[in-house]
């Protein structure tokens, strides 16, 4: 069983060792890379006041956190709903240093960097030079995003885990492994794997080959002469 945890964050500003602290975490649990239902979600009070700039990205303001726990109030929770799992994150460094941050204030040891998987680095390496953003990923996959006017770490987990499965195969890597799981247990505790029928469609896609392109095709292969080996291919 392979268990990981998508997981964002929202924060005061851009610099944890200058002052700036945690102000919402969100995780979305994926076991098999498949969305089990359960998830993590806190706002905190980061004991200092909201800056302009990022009340302007995740509309938290200084008033709405006044009354939120503490990290420290929640640190056991959090550590224990993340447990052993591999946190997938949009720019790891970022956040991690923000979670290392707060677990070093309260005396707990960091989340390793082997724990986690960075899907920005992921997308850079599947699509180079193109826009690697969570919502370029989103329009590039057909993610619908439209929820997302501000950020906000459980609704970017959500939407991230999503991603994440694109990136990784989409949904048929998650669908294999748990037919994977499903499979009955041979006598010497292997699983016996049995295929079943391919699925068809109701109905074929149509073709997106127009006429016009089909007859400059055979035009471009009559050019070709009589010993033309794609004319053993041209249809009756």
């Amino acid at each position: 069983m392979t268990r990981e945890i998508s997981f964002d964050t929202e924060t005061t500003g851009l610099n944890p060792r200058g002052g700036d602290r945690l102000v919402e975490i969100g995780g979305v649990e994926l076991i098999n890379h498949v969305p089990t239902g359960r998830s993590y979600h806190v706002y905190l009070n980061p004991e200092r006041d909201m800056p302009i700039e990022a009340f302007n990205v995740h509309g938290l303001s200084e008033e709405f956190l006044a009354d939120k726990p503490l990290f420290v109030d929640v640190a056991d929770e959090f550590l224990e709903f993340v447990g052993d799992g591999l946190l997938v994150i949009h720019n790891a460094s970022f956040d991690m240093g923000f979670i290392n941050m707060e677990l070093e204030r309260v005396g707990r040891p960091p989340i390793p960097d082997e724990q986690v998987l960075d899907t920005l680095a992921l997308a850079r390496r599947k699509h180079p030079g193109s826009p690697a953003s969570l919502d370029a990923l989103c329009s590039r996959y057909g993610i619908d995003n439209s929820r997302r006017t501000k950020h906000g770490a459980l609704l970017d987990a959500e939407i991230l885990a999503e991603v994440y499965l694109e990136l990784i195969g989409g949904k048929q890597a998650g669908l294999a492994l748990m037919a994977e799981d499903d499979g009955a247990a041979g006598g010497d505790g292997t699983q016996d794997r049995v295929a079943g029928p391919a699925l068809q469609r109701p109905q074929p896609l149509p073709s997106r080959l127009t006429e016009a392109a089909l007859e400059q095709h055979k035009a471009f292969i009559a050019g070709m002469g009589e010993n033309a080996l794609w004319r053993g291919y041209e249809a009756d």
